[in-house]
């Protein structure tokens, strides 16, 4: 039988299940990440498994969010981290060493292995080959603790990539051009691989910008062969002995096929608020901008900034433009002051900011009220800058330098000559911010340390039969984690402290909703197509769980957020026809008779509105095991009573 790349990296992986499109699938995962935003809490339920030390080949903890410290909350939380890592054989890096994808992907992520990180951009580690998937802080903790990982068998999509990039065109362009073709949820229920002739035209980090921005479009990860270039950039990180070769077979099938000609493909740009509201740069230029932020986990390896550094030698950031610049890791950092590019961007008039996520999630550098900001990330959903309404547009490195410099939106290929980058053979390697867990002997006598800011995980009870409950909040289409549990300087040092960072939920929708969840004692949500789109983050599911939601029912779902409302006991339906969305409006009284037998047996339920006296037909999607979970009140109670047998 012929297998695609993603299909040989399963069945190598399978612990149980058939490889059978939409049938669940457990995977044996070799290493596990975390960042600082959702780490405290992985670490917090791993700790309640009982389990001494982790089970994967390797597991780190990163600190790369939560890093701007204006109050004891985030140091507090670093270090837990790092003694808890410390305690049960977690590699730590410590703040100021790196984005954890870039890191990871000069570091650790190896072809044809599997990674579950708890932020949904660990599919950048696809772009070295490996399969690598976003996913629940409870999720990452039950695999560390050597549990599976599970998940619907996927589609298969192949993306062709024809030609070679023209100057001033980038791997950047070719991700928002996927996502002009497929979409957000083009994506949903599907592995994307990229093949073709162009693919051998890339770079190891070029790769990564392409398999980092897959998470937009909803897919469940996506993977480039592992080729030698591949080998050459393990190579030059002094990792050559991890490689190998890693190729779709030729008769491998695929349930979709797109095409992205490189020779044609010229700038393009994601215009507000959606990363797949995608326009030729041709049709912005012009447009004046107030700031451009480069870097992030999308844009922020050593060969995007020396090429912005190439691009600002010489030249000043325009008056009216204030530009910040975050290198990936402490590696480009490091590599960059030794060749005088650094001295280039810190001439032109750069803000340069550490090695970390920074602006990307609205940790400082908001922009200006009502402002425009290009920014070379891989989301631009509202409010995410900090600054509710500003117009942000996600834009390559070429793009996002010419236009500080000019003060509005360039397309760079009107610029003339391309600079040359000329990548090093070997990069300088350093692993002196990454400390080292104890040995098992050791292990017992030390003491995890836990600030006052970090509270207990609110636990979750089994549904009851019937359920009466309030319709509290109706949303629409497109609703992203970042709507439900948004994150920023002011909400982000919370994120271990449950109680308090029920304030922020849904506020951006709706302000007054924390209060009206408490004042009800929960309810019932009902959101529109692709509820809980765009990160990992557990909190937007164990928030709503803490105030007492029982259920969300929506047109459709989000692979991760499902994912985590069932980890949390939150029984997620579906309208079996969408036009039945148009039946409920907020406030009213909803009735679902039977609820419990359904989630242990059957697959839809009538849904009840005893206020205008209609009713719908609701699906339950679930597996056996989900139904389980559901039933147990949540994963935790689910593991703990499975591990009691």
């Amino acid at each position: 039988m012929a297998y695609t790349i993603a299909q040989k990296i399963i069945k190598d992986h399978l612990l149980s299940g058939d490889m059978t499109t939409g049938s669940e699938v457990a995977l044996r995962i070799d290493q596990t990440l975390t960042q600082d935003a959702t780490g405290t809490m992985a670490y917090l339920q791993f700790e309640a498994m009982g389990i001494e030390r982790v089970k994967t080949e390797l597991s780190v903890a990163y600190i790369d969010h939560n890093t701007l410290q204006a109050g004891f909350e985030n140091a507090d939380d670093h270090r837990y981290i790092q003694t808890v890592a410390k305690k049960h054989g977690i590699r730590f890096s410590r703040p100021g060493n790196g984005i954890c994808h870039q890191v990871h992907l000069e570091r650790f992520a190896r072809p044809g292995g599997t990674l579950i990180g708890s932020d949904s951009h660990t599919p950048t580690a696809g772009g070295i080959g490996m399969l690598a998937f976003g996913a629940g802080g409870l999720d990452v903790a039950v695999a560390m603790g050597g549990g599976a990982y599970y998940i619907t068998m996927p589609r298969m999509i192949r993306v062709n990539l024809k030609g070679k990039l023209r100057p001033f065109v980038s791997a950047k362009d070719i991700i928002l051009e996927v996502l002009r073709q497929l979409g957000v949820k083009g994506g949903v229920g599907a592995i994307v691989e990229y093949a073709g002739e162009g693919v051998a035209t890339l770079s190891v980090p070029e790769r990564a910008t392409i398999t980092n921005m897959g998470a937009e479009l909803g897919a469940t990860t996506s993977i480039f062969p592992s080729d030698l270039t591949t080998k050459a950039f393990l190579e030059a990180e002094d990792r050559g002995d991890v490689w190998q070769p890693l190729a779709s077979d030729e008769d491998a099938v695929y349930d979709a096929e797109y095409t992205v000609d490189l020779d044609t493909l010229s700038p393009l740009v994601a215009c507000p608020h959606s990363p797949d509201n995608v326009k030729p740069a041709s049709e912005l230029a012009g447009m004046k901008i107030d700031q451009v932020c480069i870097g992030s986990c999308t844009n922020s390896s050593l060969r995007d900034m020396l090429t912005v550094a190439a691009i600002l030698k010489g030249k000043t950031v325009h008056p009216d433009v204030s530009l910040s610049i975050s290198p990936g890791s402490k590696q480009v950092f490091n590599m960059l002051a030794e060749c005088g590019a650094l001295a280039d961007i810190i001439a032109a008039g750069a803000r340069v900011l550490e090695c970390a996520c920074g602006p990307c999630i609205g940790m400082g550098f908001s922009p200006k009220s009502g402002g425009v900001s290009l920014r070379t990330f891989n989301r631009n959903f509202l409010a995410r800058s900090g600054t509710k309404d500003a117009e942000v547009y996600l834009v390559s490195p070429e793009l996002a330098a010419a236009s500080a410099i000019a003060g509005v939106l360039v397309d760079p290929t009107t610029l003339g000559e391309a600079p040359k980058i000329e990548m090093p053979k070997k990069f300088k390697i350093s692993d002196n911010m990454i400390d080292l867990p104890a040995d098992p002997e050791d292990a017992p006598s030390l003491t995890v340390e836990r600030g006052p800011n970090i509270k207990a995980i609110p636990k979750g009870t089994p549904p009851e039969n019937d359920l009466s409950a309030r319709l509290i909040l109706k949303v629409g289409d497109n609703i992203t984690t970042d709507h439900i549990m948004p994150a920023g300087a002011k909400i982000l040092p919370y994120r271990s402290n449950v109680p308090k960072l029920s304030e922020f939920c849904f506020t951006v929708c709706d302000p007054e909703f924390p209060e009206r969840a408490l004042k009800e004692g929960g309810g019932i949500i009902i959101g529109g197509s692709n509820y809980g789109q765009g990160s990992s983050r557990e909190h937007a599911a164990l928030v709503p769980q803490y105030l007492g939601i029982k259920a969300v029912i929506a047109k459709s779902f989000a692979r991760i957020h499902v994912a985590n409302l069932i980890n949390f006991g939150i029984i997620p339906m579906t309208f079996f026809s969408e036009d039945d969305y148009e039946l409920f409006g907020e406030g009213d009284e909803l009735y679902i008779e039977g609820l419990r037998d359904a989630v242990t047996s059957k697959n839809t339920v009538t849904l009840i509105n005893r206020t205008t006296g209609s009713s719908a037909a609701l699906t339950l999607n679930l597996t056996a095991r989900q139904r389980e979970i559901l039933l147990a009140g949540g994963t935790l109670n689910y593991t703990k009573a499975n591990s009691n047998r």
